[in-house]
């Protein structure tokens, strides 16, 4: 039997988006935000991804950009902390219900 896995205090999950809530403000888009929210991605937004992209690292920056409609210098300048929360965010969105 598995457990749920708890979805942390910084994380809103539903079916078609995950919003993060940042550790600290930051710009996106010229203005200052405190959470960022990804939108459920389709097979069409992966494929995007990996044509613009010469590795794995940017690949995802490109992904995780499209998905929360910010520029790739936006997440760049994320802390590594909140861009952790990022891609705990994208994993949890895309995650099987069964798991």
């Amino acid at each position: 039997m598995t457990q749920a896995t708890k979805v942390p205090g910084w994380m809103t999950v539903s079916a078609e988006r995950v919003v993060i809530r940042l550790s600290r403000p930051t710009e996106a888009n010229g203005v200052q935000v405190d959470s960022l929210s990804l939108r459920a991605p389709t097979v069409r937004d992966l494929r995007a991804a990996q044509g613009g992209g010469t590795d794995d690292e940017q690949r995802e920056l490109n992904l995780f950009a499209s998905l929360a409609e910010v520029g790739i210098k936006d997440l760049e300048g994320l802390t590594l902390k909140d861009y952790s929360r990022v891609q705990a965010g994208y994993f949890r969105l895309v995650q099987d219900d069964e798991l």
